[in-house]
């Protein structure tokens, strides 16, 4: 059994001393964060992920994620973790309160992240890379986009993958062959991606991808890659989870060390083409994906 103990001291030293988390309390809309809030998510966090989510570290990365009749199943060492922290409110520490988050200061995440890391990084890949999709969608998303996906998946009710790399492609962005052909108000997307961190599983009913890809007429190289918002399940009128998209995993990597991350082999399109919706504007996509990335 993985044991972690959160450098707490330290953190706080850190937090109050150096990195003047006082002073970016006076700042508009971080007034919360008063030290006697900042200290008790501090704690809180600590045994949170210090009790619950590194005692699974060990028994999780020995039994890994595994692609078994077109499901990915993920180690059962970490059943009921991540409902646990969405429970807890840990995904939307700083989301925007515009979109259901707590508005609290960025670096008091960076914090609290650094626990799960060291917990399990594996499974802390999961919350993050959603973090990533929040950020790319909240910079350059339109509006209706922000309302359709930011609640979800600030909260983490809903999750995000980042999806760039490709088979013959490697990370040679400038060779990225997926399709996006207009077809009405979206596009519909075919090809394979690799390497996408928790490409699929069933923590949450909906999984939000953002995909590079390149329109019928766009330039050669990186210049001519767009950004596409291209969920598992399509978008009810009412918000929830519909009928499923045409994206599928097709493939489980092994990873050293992150055996419990199911790292996907993803192909879009198999069948009809998997619907996506145009991030900002056409051959602008690696500009909007860096921002995830960061």
């Amino acid at each position: 059994m993985t044991v972690y103990n959160a450098p707490v001291d330290d953190m706080k030293f850190l937090l109050n001393n150096v990195l003047g988390m006082e002073s970016i309390a006076q700042l508009t809309g971080y007034e919360e964060a008063t030290p006697d809030m900042v200290d008790a998510i501090i704690d809180e966090a600590a045994r949170f992920y210090g009790e619950v989510l590194a005692p699974t570290n060990k028994a999780a990365d020995s039994q890994g994620s595994r692609l078994e009749g077109g499901k990915v199943i993920t180690a059962p060492a970490l059943d009921g973790i991540y409902q646990q922290i969405v429970e807890a409110g840990w995904p939307g520490l700083t989301g925007d309160i515009n979109y259901g988050g707590q508005g609290l200061p960025a670096l008091l995440a960076v914090a609290v992240d650094e626990m799960s890391q060291s917990a399990n990084m594996a499974f802390s890949l999961c919350p993050m890379l959603t973090k990533g999709v929040v950020t790319a969608l909240s910079l350059y998303g339109s509006d209706e986009q922000k309302q359709i996906y930011l609640y979800n998946l600030v909260s983490g009710t809903w999750t995000g993958t980042m999806n760039l790399t490709e088979p013959q492609a490697g990370s040679d962005l400038a060779a990225v062959r997926t399709k996006a052909v207009p077809s009405g108000d979206h596009y519909l997307l075919s090809g394979q991606k690799i390497f996408i961190t928790w490409g699929d599983h069933d923590y949450t009913d909906n999984i939000i991808h953002l995909v590079l890809a390149r329109t019928p007429d766009a330039p050669e190289g990186v210049k001519g890659i767009s950004l596409f918002v291209v969920p598992k399940f399509m978008i009810n009128d009412d918000g929830s989870a519909g009928e499923r998209n045409d994206v599928h995993c097709v493939g489980v990597e092994h990873k050293l060390g992150i055996h419990a991350s199911p790292t996907c082999a993803l192909s879009f399109g198999d069948n009809d083409g998997a619907v996506g919706y145009l991030v900002g504007e056409e051959n602008q996509g690696l500009i909007y994906m860096f921002a995830m990335m960061n």
